[in-house]
């Protein structure tokens, strides 16, 4: 396929598949990251709800959980 440009843009034009690949690799990690999160916040609650650790207790495994998957998944 050529290069030019001459025609509409429904019919295909020139992509920039550098800026997709960015866009996808930064997609990527937001989905691992917030997954990440979203897990051990869940956790946390749990433990803090109906493990009995109380609030500080629960803020202590979000930390310590939080620390541990961000070395991990690194």
């Amino acid at each position: 396929m050529d290069n030019h440009n001459s025609a509409p843009v429904e019919t295909g034009a020139s992509m920039d598949y550098a800026e997709h690949e960015k866009t996808y690799n930064m997609f990527l990690a937001l989905t691992k990251w917030g997954t990440m999160h979203m897990i051990v916040l869940l956790i946390a609650m749990a433990a803090g709800f109906f493990g009995g650790v109380g609030f500080f207790g629960a803020l202590i495994v979000f930390i310590v959980l939080n620390a541990a998957g961000f070395y991990l998944l690194r």
